[in-house]
């Protein structure tokens, strides 16, 4: 059965190997959307800062490893957030925590059709009534709503703030709105919007009181690996106290939490990175339209929709040898049909490598078949 299965992925061309990076490429695949996790100075000026710290906590938070740096850290980011803050190892591992600790069969979650795998898994566990709505399309979500508020215990509504594969943005403030008139509750993800928009989308539009909980994952614009949690105080209790992802699990090393102090509260400082993302962004998205490239992205996420799967391998390959390291993203990650080459652009990339890439894509995509 599994050879089969296997067998079958290969002959559809879904098939996934890993790969090394090969650094002579050009990286237009990376989600240090900033360009922090790659700054020599920075890297240099904090082992000036942090040195010699331990590469293992050893233990999980509740036994051993909830030593003063990780104490430190989410002290600082609730005094910018103005929310009790709990620090998990993954953006995955706090998503699915959250839900199923928070959600059962009592709940109705009401998703965002192309909500992260994470959180599927999280409402999956959870055992509570998922009902999803089309993307980004708050009048649907609304009419779901207002069909099932009578219905269940707990009415939870989740939403991502930009979309890593569509590259698109929700809007935030409607679903405030609707928040508001109807009494749900609220959880976001700013995976992809940390650090592009410094503290985030929720902090720039001071929305933060009116979002239950808000998810920042690391891995991305943050440069680092981890997430925060910001919540009440009496959700953070529950969760020491019954979130079997963040009770039974080993504590991030002391180094991996200095740096996260580290970067949070330099996040001001970045401004320049933040700027130089943005004229990229502004110039890729004029030479899609120069180009005549299919695209439902608005933000610094790429996705250029390419159609079949033996196609995107091919274009991928032809991109490979002029010396551009891309991504090409199939399905079941994205609807079958629409397999694309996902861009995360990141200021590690100068405006005559982004012309230059788009040239060759273009070419690519009018000459290969």
């Amino acid at each position: 059965m599994i050879i089969n299965e296997l067998n079958k992925l290969k002959e559809e061309n879904r098939f996934r190997s890993l790969k090394v990076l090969n650094e002579e490429l050009i990286n237009f695949s990376s989600n240090d959307y900033i360009g922090i996790a790659t700054d020599e100075e920075l890297i240099e000026e904090f082992y000036k800062k942090y040195s010699n710290l331990p590469l293992s906590s050893s233990s999980s938070r509740l036994i051993s490893g909830n030593y003063s740096l990780i104490e430190e850290l989410e002290e600082r980011v609730k005094e910018v957030y103005g929310k009790s803050v709990l620090f998990f190892n993954s953006g995955f591992d706090c998503n699915c925590c959250v839900i199923e600790t928070f959600f059962n069969k009592k709940s109705l979650i009401i998703s965002d059709r192309l909500n992260h795998a994470s959180i599927y898994d999280g409402i999956l566990h959870s055992g509570a009534t998922l009902m999803r709505y089309r993307h980004l399309d708050y009048s649907h979500l609304e009419e779901i709503v207002v069909k099932n508020r009578d219905k269940y215990e707990t009415i939870v509504v989740i939403s991502e703030t930009i979309y890593s594969m569509d590259g698109d943005c929700a809007d935030l403030d409607k679903l405030v709105e609707l928040k508001k008139k109807y009494n749900f509750l609220l959880m976001i993800d700013e995976a992809h919007s940390f650090g592009v928009h410094s503290y985030g989308i929720a902090y720039q539009k001071n929305l933060l009181k009116d979002i239950d909980f808000l998810v920042i994952p690391l891995g991305k614009g943050g440069g680092s690996i981890g997430s925060y949690l910001i919540c009440e105080e009496i959700y953070r209790d529950y969760i020491i106290n019954k979130g079997r992802k963040f009770i039974y699990t080993t504590a991030l090393p002391p180094i991996n939490v200095a740096w996260n102090l580290f970067i949070f509260e330099k996040m001001p400082t970045f401004i320049n990175k933040i700027e130089k993302l943005k004229k990229l962004e502004k110039l890729a998205h004029n030479l899609i339209k120069k180009y005549g490239l299919i695209t439902l992205s608005t933000t610094h996420i790429i996705s250029i929709i390419i159609g079949e799967n033996a196609r995107l391998d091919k274009i991928v390959s032809f991109l490979t040898d002029k010396g551009y390291f891309v991504y090409g993203v199939k399905e079941p990650t994205v609807p079958k049909g629409s397999s694309r080459i996902r861009l995360g652009l990141n200021p590690t990339v100068d405006e005559e490598q982004l012309e230059r890439f788009f040239k060759e894509l273009d070419y690519a995509v009018n000459n290969i078949f």
